[in-house]
C-alpha cells in the first residue's frame, strides 16, 4: 500500500482466514468478536468443497489472525449458524442449491464468524459505507502484507454484485472475503468474492483479469438481516446542532442515560452506564449505520412516555428531524423499521421497481435501475419531500406498493397490503407526517391506479441478453447469458469463462431459449452487449448447424438480434436523454461517405441534437469510428451495412426505417435478413450484412454491462 495514505482503520480490522496454517482467504472485523467473510472462504479453511451448503457445526473451529494488530497470535472462531448464507445460483434464499459446475454463484456466499475471545488490542471494527461509482478501491491479500494489494475501479454496481476493472495487481484466491477499501472515504464498501477467469488470468498470458466481483453493503444487509449494524466513519457535519437539540429535548441526566442505554442495546454496543451524557449519546448514534434514525426513534418514544405534550409542541421535534437529515442525509428509517419493510417488500410481486421510482420522483434525473423494491426504497429514502408536499418520497413509495398489491390480491388476499399500511401508520408519526396526509395520499393513489387499470397493457416480450467478451482477433468468446421477462425476472442463467467458438455461443443461446424462455408466443429479443471495438461482429449471421434431424438455428432470421453497447458513460447521458424525449418526432439522420472524417461526423451529430435514429453508410474501415461517435453523442439506434456503402444502399436503409416506430425497428431488420436468405440468387440484397445497434430508451442492461444509472428498464 502507499505509505503516504492513512489506511489504519482497514489495518486494524483486516483478518486472515487460515486453512492448515496457511492463508486461504480474508475477512473484516465488524464487532469485537464478529468477523464477516465469504462462505466459500470458510469452506476452504475447513477443507470442504467451496460450495458446500450446510453450515459448519460449532465443533468445527476456524483459525484466524489479525496480521496488523497481532501477527503471531492465532484466534479461533465458529460460524454463526443464523448468519450462514452459502453460495447459490438463484435469488431465492429459501431453496439453496449449489451452482452448476463451471459457473459463478452470484447470490449469497456470506458468513459471520464469532471469535472465542475478543480481538487483540489495537484491533477495531471497520467503518462501512455504501459503494460509490467512480471511486477507486484497493483490496489486500490474505497474508495481510501491506505490499500485496491490488487496485480496482468499479465498472457497475447492481444487486447482488459490484463489477470492477483491475487497474494494478493480480487477483488470487487469497483475496476472497477481504474488504474493498475506499481510501478517499476511508471505509469498507464491499467484500471481494470472485474474479472473471480468462486466458490471461489462467496463466497463458500475463496480465490482470478482465474483471473482479464484490458483494456490496446493500447486498450484505439484504442477505444477512440479523447482522448487527456496522460502524461508519465518524461524521462531523451537524454534530453541534444535534447536541444542542438533544439537550433541549432531554433536559435531565436520567432521560439521557435511559436513551443511551436503549440505543446501545439496539445497536449491539456497550453502554457507558453512569458515564452517559449527551456527547456519548450523539457519538454512539453517529458512529453506527442507521444509528441517527434509531436515535430519533428513541427520542420519540422517550417524549411519548415522559413528556407527551412535547410531541405536539412545534420546534424541538421538527428541529431534530431536520438535523438528523443533515447528519445522516440518506437514512430516515431505524434498523428495525428498515428490516421490517424489507421483509414485506420481498413478498411483493406486482410493482415494478423502476416504474415506482419514475412515478414518485418524476423530477429527478439520473435515477438508477433498481433490481428489486428494497433497492428502490433505498433510493427514495435519500430524497426529501418537495416544497408543499407533506409526504416524503419514502412513504409515497410504500403506499403505492400497498395500493398495487391490494388491487392485484383480490378478495381474501389483502393481508400483505394491510401489513404495509400498518407499517406506514407506525412510521409516519416518527417522520413528522400527519395521519391525515397519509390517508389523503393513499386515496389519491388508489384512484389513480384504478383509472390506469382500465387501460389495456401489452406484455413485453422476454429478452435473452448476452454479455459477450471476445478474445482477439474475435474468433473465440467468453460470455454470460441473462434472461429478462415481463414478470420481473432478471437473472443470469448461463456463464462460460473458457474461450469457445461462435457456434458454441449460439448453441447456448438456443438452449436458454428452450429451457428458460420456453418459446414465448412472441419472438424473444436476443441482445448482444459488446464493447464499441466489437460492434461490427457478425453476430446476426451466426448459426448453429444442428444435425440430420434438425434444421439448425439461425438467430438473425428466427429471432430479433440486436447489438447494444456496454460502454456508455456519464458524458453520453445528457444527449441520450434529449434524443430519447424526441424519438417520436425526430428525423432520421444519414452519415454517409462525406462523414467519414471524424470532425464532419461530430458536427453533423451536434447539428441534429434530437436525432435518435442514424443510418451509417461509409467505408467499412471507418465504420467503427463513426459508430463510437454515435454512442458518445447519445444516439439510440444505428443501422448500417457492413460491406456496401453506395448511395443506393443509403437510400434503401433510410426507406427501411422511415415511418417505422422505434420499438419496431428490430423486427423490420429481422424481416430484411429473412428476405435476403429467401433470395439466395440476389447477392446484393440489402438484408445481407445488415447490422443494428439498438440502445433505445427501453434498454435494460444486465448488471455487469452498461451503467444502470443512465438507462431505464422497459
Amino acid at each position: 500500500m502507499d505509505p503516504d495514505r492513512d489506511d489504519a482503520p482497514l489495518h486494524r480490522a483486516f483478518v486472515s482466514v487460515l486453512g492448515e496454517a496457511r492463508p486461504v482467504g480474508a475477512g473484516v472485523l465488524i464487532a469485537p468478536r464478529l468477523v464477516l467473510t465469504c462462505a466459500h472462504v470458510v469452506n476452504s479453511a475447513l477443507g470442504l468443497h467451496r460450495f458446500t451448503m450446510p453450515a459448519p457445526s460449532r465443533g468445527q473451529p476456524v483459525t484466524l489472525r489479525l496480521p496488523h494488530a497481532d501477527r503471531d497470535r492465532a484466534l479461533t472462531g465458529r460460524v454463526v449458524e443464523e448468519m450462514w448464507v452459502p453460495p447459490r445460483s438463484r435469488p431465492a434464499p429459501g431453496r439453496p442449491s449449489p451452482p452448476p459446475p463451471g459457473t459463478l454463484p452470484y447470490y449469497g456466499d456470506l458468513a459471520v464468524i464469532e471469535l472465542d475471545t475478543d480481538a487483540p488490542p489495537g484491533a477495531e471494527p471497520a467503518p462501512f459505507l455504501p459503494h460509490r461509482d467512480g471511486n477507486e478501491v484497493v483490496a489486500q491479500w490474505a497474508s495481510g502484507h501491506a505490499l500485496t494489494t491490488l487496485r480496482a475501479m468499479p465498472r457497475v454496481s447492481a444487486h447482488p454484485w459490484i463489477a470492477l476493472d483491475v487497474l494494478g495487481g493480480r487477483v488470487t484466491e487469497g483475496f476472497s472475503g477481504g474488504p474493498l477499501w475506499d481510501r478517499d472515504r476511508q471505509a469498507v464498501v464491499g467484500l471481494v468474492v470472485a474474479a472473471h477467469e480468462t486466458g490471461h488470468s489462467a496463466g497463458r498470458h500475463q496480465g490482470p483479469p478482465a474483471a473482479m466481483y464484490a458483494i456490496g453493503l446493500s447486498s450484505i444487509e439484504a442477505e444477512l438481516p440479523g447482522l448487527p449494524p456496522v460502524a461508519v466513519p465518524a461524521a462531523g457535519r451537524g454534530r453541534q446542532q444535534l447536541l444542542a437539540v438533544l439537550e433541549q429535548l432531554l433536559p435531565s441526566r436520567q432521560s439521557v442515560r435511559e436513551c443511551e442505554e436503549r440505543l446501545a442495546a439496539r445497536l449491539g454496543r456497550r453502554s457507558a452506564g453512569a458515564a452517559a451524557d449527551v456527547e456519548r449519546l450523539a457519538g454512539t448514534a453517529m458512529g453506527v449505520r442507521r444509528g441517527v434514525p434509531e436515535l430519533v426513534d428513541l427520542v420519540h418514544d422517550q417524549l411519548a412516555e415522559c413528556r407527551p405534550g412535547a410531541l405536539a409542541e412545534p420546534g424541538g421535534r421538527e428541529q431534530l428531524l431536520r438535523i438528523a437529515r443533515i447528519v445522516s442525509p440518506r437514512e430516515q428509517l431505524s434498523l428495525g423499521r428498515r428490516r421490517n419493510l424489507t421483509a414485506l417488500l420481498s413478498q411483493c410481486r406486482v410493482t415494478d421497481p423502476a416504474a415506482l421510482l419514475r412515478a414518485v420522483l418524476p423530477y429527478a434525473e439520473r435515477l438508477p435501475a433498481p433490481s428489486d423494491l428494497a433497492q428502490a426504497m433505498d433510493v427514495l429514502e435519500g430524497y426529501d419531500a418537495p416544497p408543499g408536499q407533506p409526504m416524503p418520497p419514502l412513504l409515497q413509495g410504500v403506499v403505492r406498493v400497498a395500493v398495487e398489491e391490494r388491487a392485484a390480491a383480490g378478495a381474501g388476499g389483502e393481508h400483505l397490503a394491510d401489513d404495509l399500511d400498518a407499517w406506514v401508520r407506525s412510521t409516519a408519526p416518527r417522520l413528522g407526517v400527519a395521519p391525515a396526509a397519509v390517508d389523503q395520499f393513499r386515496a389519491d393513489a388508489s384512484a389513480a391506479h384504478a383509472a390506469a387499470a382500465t387501460c389495456t397493457q401489452v406484455a413485453a416480450a422476454p429478452r435473452v441478453q448476452v454479455e459477450l467478451l471476445p478474445v482477439a482477433p474475435g474468433h473465440l468468446f467468453t460470455y454470460q447469458i441473462w434472461v429478462w421477462s415481463e414478470d420481473g425476472r432478471h437473472e443470469v442463467v448461463l456463464t462460460e469463462d473458457t474461450e469457445v467458438t461462435s457456434h458454441q455461443v449460439v448453441e447456448a443461446i438456443r438452449r436458454v431459449l428452450r429451457t428458460e424462455v420456453r418459446e414465448h408466443p412472441e419472438t424473444a429479443l436476443v441482445e448482444f452487449f459488446v464493447a464499441h471495438a466489437w460492434l461490427r461482429l457478425d453476430v446476426d449471421t451466426w448459426e448453429f448447424p444442428g444435425d440430420a434431424d434438425d434444421i439448425g438455428f439461425h438467430p438473425g432470421v428466427t429471432r430479433r438480434v440486436v447489438l447494444r453497447s456496454s460502454e456508455r458513460t456519464r458524458e453520453t447521458y445528457a444527449g441520450w436523454k434529449r434524443r430519447s424525449s424526441a424519438l417520436a418526432a425526430s428525423p432520421r439522420l444519414l452519415l454517409d461517405e462525406r462523414c467519414a472524417n471524424p470532425t464532419v461526423a461530430l458536427a453533423r451529430l451536434e447539428a441534429s441534437p434530437q436525432a435518435g435514429i442514424v443510418v451509417v453508410c461509409c467505408d467499412r474501415q471507418q465504420q467503427g469510428r463513426v459508430l463510437r461517435q454515435c454512442i458518445q453523442a447519445g444516439v439510440h439506434t444505428v443501422l448500417w451495412h457492413r460491406e456496401d456503402h453506395s448511395g443506393e444502399t443509403a437510400s434503401d436503409l433510410l426507406a427501411l426505417v422511415e415511418g417505422v416506430d422505434h420499438a419496431h425497428i428490430p423486427e423490420a431488420v429481422r424481416l430484411e435478413r429473412a428476405k435476403a436468405l429467401a433470395d439466395p440468387d440476389c447477392a446484393t440484397h440489402r438484408g445481407r450484412r445488415l447490422s443494428l445497434l439498438h440502445d433505445g430508451p427501453d434498454h435494460r442492461p444486465p448488471p455487469l454491462a452498461p451503467d444502470a444509472w443512465a438507462l431505464t428498464q422497459p
